[in-house]
């Protein structure tokens, strides 16, 4: 187990709620209870979720039911959204650096890790929900590095869920590939039938095509399991429809649908939609927005209408990270900037910061400098300054010149920060240009 979890919903297990079950599926009584609060819905779908940490219950443990039949627990971990060949377009490449490839290099180890975790939790299935590939047609070199590393976890089933990215449709010659070319252990689900893992039946919804527009999930409350077998949902999308294409995921489910569990994938961050619905989010980051490395999660299954026991699993190497650092006049920047940033493990964190508030023109100097100085240490490094507005003196202004063709062009950059409203795209525009004519002449006078 790995430290620092704890269970979902407080300091006890997730309570267990009653579901009406389809008279399709054929399973055993579930526990009563009232149904959890499924709490509020963000405008991503789901509710963030503190990291928790819970007590796994040892593999192959006996939980007993109402009806008296002893049903071993069922463990596994779930994951999603691996894109496998992100190229990172986005992200600068320094001349001397290699940011791209440390990104692309660190995603495709999540493989090693997410195995590894499976392992260390007893876990002998991983279902990855979605996206396994970034685009449809993933080079040879990443796809068969990606099969043998998956292969090479033994005693691990892989099972992947076709997403948006690596649709039916357009990755019909990898899915082909991976069925006929792919190790053993390494299942490409994409039949909207139920599959038996031997020890829990999976009930996959794979997406045949991109911006499908439909619940594919509707599907799974009609797909029959034998009486008394634990029912595993695996699907891709959302719970928010944000295109009104009647494409979103039902919050409830797992309800409907008599599951134990959903899986689901396509949300990039740890989310939890209900405690049966969970998002693991991808397991190496991609973008400065959830603010924390990438997890998998490792879910154990006690019985058939038990509630599932969650435990976070920290798999993500890159840290992306966004920090404010509100400046007012006067202020040091420089040591701003310093007691803002971390003090280690800068070499795999990638630092966004977003200078706001006022500067005059000397701070300005100072900030960019300082800025300067910590991006090498840092595996990405960017400061935002469109928020931070510039304090003018006329002593600055006599620093650039006092006459000539240079004060000339002080006078109208100022003039033009002065015409428009501070956040207007032209004023803006010309401050940064006075900064940058300020921060020259400093230069060449030292």
């Amino acid at each position: 187990m790995v430290p620092g979890g704890a269970r979902f919903g407080g300091g006890g297990p997730v309570s267990g709620h009653s579901r009406a079950a389809p008279p399709v599926i054929a399973r055993g009584p579930v526990s009563g209870g009232a149904a959890p609060g499924r709490g509020r819905i963000s405008r991503s779908g789901c509710a963030r979720v503190p990291r928790p940490v819970i007590s796994i219950p040892r593999r192959g443990a006996v939980v007993q039911l109402r009806r008296g039949a002893p049903v071993t627990e069922f463990r596994f971990l779930h994951t999603s959204d691996l894109h496998l060949g992100r190229r990172f377009a986005n992200i600068p490449q320094p001349p001397d650096g290699h940011i791209r490839g440390r990104l692309m290099a660190a995603r495709q180890d999540a493989i090693g890790r997410i195995a590894a975790a499976a392992r260390a939790q007893g876990a002998g299935h991983v279902v990855v929900a979605g996206d396994s590939f970034d685009t449809p047609t993933p080079s040879a070199t990443v796809l068969r590095q990606s099969l043998a590393a998956m292969g090479e976890a033994e005693g691990i089933d892989w099972w992947l869920l076709p997403g948006n990215h690596d649709n039916l449709r357009e990755a019909e010659p990898l899915w082909e590939t991976v069925t006929r070319d792919g190790p053993a252990n390494v299942h490409a689900v994409t039949e909207t039938a139920p599959v038996d893992l031997g020890g829990a039946h999976l009930l996959p919804a794979p997406v045949g095509f991109r911006a499908e527009g439909r619940d594919l999930t509707a599907a799974l409350p009609g797909m029959a399991t034998p009486e008394g077998a634990l029912r595993l949902g695996l699907a891709h999308g959302g719970v928010v429809d944000f295109t009104e294409a009647g494409g979103a995921v039902p919050p409830d489910r797992d309800r409907t649908a008599g599951l134990d569990y959903l899986a689901l994938g396509d949300w990039h961050g740890r989310m939890q939609v209900s405690p049966r619905v969970q998002y693991p989010g991808s397991p190496e980051q991609d973008r400065f927005l959830h603010g924390r490395r990438g997890v998998c999660l490792s879910v154990t299954l006690p019985g058939p209408g038990a509630a599932p026991l969650i435990e976070e699993v920290e798999t993500g190497v890159f840290l992306w990270a966004e920090a404010d650092l509100p400046l007012r006049a006067g202020q040091d920047p420089a040591a701003a900037l310093a007691a803002l940033l971390p003090a280690t493990g800068r070499r795999e964190i990638l630092q966004r910061v977003r200078a706001s508030g006022w500067a005059g023109l000397p701070q300005q100097v100072a900030l960019s400098r300082a800025a300067d100085r910590a991006a090498p240490e840092f595996a990405h490094f960017e400061l935002r300054r469109d928020g931070l507005g510039t304090l003018y003196d006329d002593a600055d202004l006599d620093e650039i010149d006092r006459g000539g063709a240079l004060r000339i062009a002080a006078d109208r950059l100022k003039a033009e920060v002065d015409a428009g409203p501070p956040d207007s795209a032209s004023a803006q525009i010309a401050g940064a240009a006075l900064a940058r004519l300020y921060a020259y002449v400093r230069e060449a006078a030292e």
